[in-house]
Order: C-alpha cells, then structure tokens, then sequence
C-alpha cells in the first residue's frame, strides 16, 4: 500500500513564491511544484528525494526561475500547453519587469484539461483555470489542491499582465470555491 502523502512548501524568491515538494510517506523520490528560485534551498528542502517532476502551474518568472537547475538530473517539467512558450520567451514569462532576463529550456510535457499525470507514485489532475495566464493550471493529488496564481488564501491572482482575463478568471475561482471548501489548497502566494 502506497504511503500518506506529503507536502513540504519552502517560500523561494525576491516575490515570495509558495514553492511546494510533494513526496509519498517513505518514497526516495518527490514532485516539485513552481520552483521559482534558490535552487540549492529547494534541495535541501527536498532532503536527498530525487525530483521525478517539475509541475508548473503557469509560465511567470517567479515560478520557473529555478527549472534548469533541478531539471538536470532527469527531472520532467511539465507546463499546461498554452503557457509552454512562456518558457523560452523573457517577455511572455515577464522576466523583463525585474529587469533579469530569463529563458527556460522547453518543457518535456505539456497538458491539458483533465490529464491525469503520475510521477512519484503520485496521480495528479490537471485542472485548466485560466485568467492569472491563459495557461494558468491547478494540479490536485488526492486531497491537496495546489492552485498557484490563480487562487491564493484571501484573494486571486492579477490579471492585468499580458494574456490575463478578469472574465476567465472569474469562471475559474466559481469552478474552485467549492473545491477550496473541501480541500486544502497549496497558493502560489501567501502560502
């Protein structure tokens, strides 16, 4: 029977980005999700488990800021179709804000509404949840829910960066609330 699972967040970045290590009760290996900088503390975070899975749940800046470095060992990125040219286009990922360019090799996946992707021993659903990013995607493993930008603890993500819809993201907090109510969710902010 496979173990309980695990969620570890480590709050990474200039922006403060919730990024989350995601592991089953006894497993060497784990699933990172949006890490978006320091690379080194998101290691050690991970105690030794080796990253099976990159998910990113849309294509900012400061939540891909640490992709090449822990994607080196073998680690799959996977990113919803529709934000996939964010990672190798400084002004689509909004890197040019800060003034620090950045390019991301191209994901080894991409999904879509209603995938269901394992790594780790660990089913995750895709749920496509456009407004923060036209890709934007909430991943839920069993019970957590993991929303990124979309829907944070008091509040939701901007949508007055380039692809962002205040129509779309309304539609995707209705489709959340009631899961919000059920599930713990896992932010992209204010974790």
């Amino acid at each position: 029977m496979a173990g309980k699972l695990c969620v570890k967040e480590v709050t990474v970045g200039m922006l403060g980005t919730c990024c989350y290590i995601v592991w089953r009760e006894g497993a060497d290996a784990c699933v990172v999700i949006d890490p978006g900088a320091e690379p080194e503390r998101i290691l050690r975070a991970a105690e030794g488990k080796r990253i099976d899975a990159i998910l990113l749940t849309h294509g900012h800046f400061d939540h891909i800021g640490a992709v090449e470095e822990l994607r080196r060992d073998g680690a799959q990125v996977v990113i919803h179709r529709l934000d996939a040219p964010m990672l190798t286009d400084n002004e689509l990922n909004a890197s040019w804000m800060v003034g620090a360019p950045l390019n991301v090799s191209e994901a080894d996946v991409t999904v879509r509404e209603g995938d269901v992707i394992t790594f780790a021993d660990i089913a995750f659903t895709v749920m496509h949840t456009p407004g923060h990013t036209p890709g934007s995607a909430c991943y839920q493993a069993e019970d957590q829910l993991f929303t990124g930008d979309t829907l944070f603890h008091m509040g939701w993500g901007r949508t007055d960066l380039p692809g962002g819809s205040d129509a779309e993201m309304h539609r995707s907090l209705e489709r959340l609330y009631p899961l919000a109510r059920k599930y713990p969710i896992h932010p992209g902010h204010g974790g």
